[in-house]
């Protein structure tokens, strides 16, 4: 399953996965434009179906993943790709919408697909270096509407996020290979146009999904978890992306934030 498939790194590692023979859940809240990337991969011999999914919606999450799980297939690997960046705005549920989507939404689908989940099942969660501009996470300001000029601040916040819950999924459950990731300045459409200037040096999207099929498919990954990876290789992440205190305390704020019960 790949979550944001209709653009960018989401679309590069959905149509490389079809053509490396993986049926492939193609997670996204058009259906028009995620159709389109279903019918291409079956143009290419590849397997794929639609799943609606809209990560600014926790309900939505849980219906996504519910209806997955009805079709009592287990889900190998899970690709937590999509992401909004310099947007001002909340979530239906009232989250800044970079916490909300990019670590929220997918924190509540992860959890809920755990289910279909099995041993050496793989969870890869597309982070960025953008991380290190978090020094933390307040979490008083992520239900608050973004602030920050460009959104950079917030946005930065929810990669600390992904980078955190990958690592506290390693820890509670050492049976499943959990990985996060830095996929390269990429020229993708996550960010508005006025900010393409901005960005240089930018990769085509194909090469900055490189990192996430090594984490996805890769015999070299398949005994590590829990790691932060840039170009196929383990990076250390900042300190704050260390912190098990503030891991564990993102996870239970999360827990309580989507209604569930857990003794972790």
């Amino acid at each position: 399953m790949v979550t944001g498939p209709s653009s960018g790194i989401g679309l590069a590692t959905a149509l490389e996965l079809g053509r490396r023979g993986y049926h492939v859940v193609a997670a996204g809240r058009s259906e028009g434009r995620t159709m389109e990337v279903v019918d291409a991969i079956g143009a290419e011999g590849g397997s794929a179906e639609f799943l609606h999914l809209d990560l600014a919606s926790l309900d939505s999450c849980v219906r996504a993943a519910h209806a997955y799980a009805e079709s009592a297939r287990p889900l190998d690997v899970l690709v937590d790709n999509a992401g909004v960046g310099g947007l001002r705005d909340l979530t239906e549920d009232g989250f800044e919408i970079h916490f909300g989507v990019n670590h929220l939404g997918h924190f509540m689908l992860t959890h809920h697909l755990a289910g279909t989940f099995r041993p050496a099942s793989r969870i890869v969660v597309v982070s960025s270096e953008v991380h290190r501009r978090a020094e933390g996470i307040d979490f008083d300001k992520v239900r608050s509407k973004t602030k920050s000029i460009g959104g950079w601040a917030e946005y930065g916040v929810s990669k600390l996020a992904n980078i955190l819950f990958a690592r506290r999924l390693a820890q509670l459950h050492p049976e499943w290979r959990t990985y996060s990731l830095h996929p390269g300045v990429a020229d993708t459409n996550i960010f508005p146009p006025l900010a393409k200037p901005f960005f240089r040096n930018k990769r085509p999207a194909h090469e900055a999904a490189e990192t996430s099929l090594w984490c996805a498919t890769s015999d070299e990954a398949a005994d590590q978890t829990g790691l932060y990876y840039s170009k196929m290789r383990v990076r250390e992440p900042s300190a704050a992306a260390q912190d098990d205190g503030l891991a564990r305390e993102l996870w239970e704020r999360s827990e309580q934030w989507c209604g569930i019960t857990s003794d972790n």
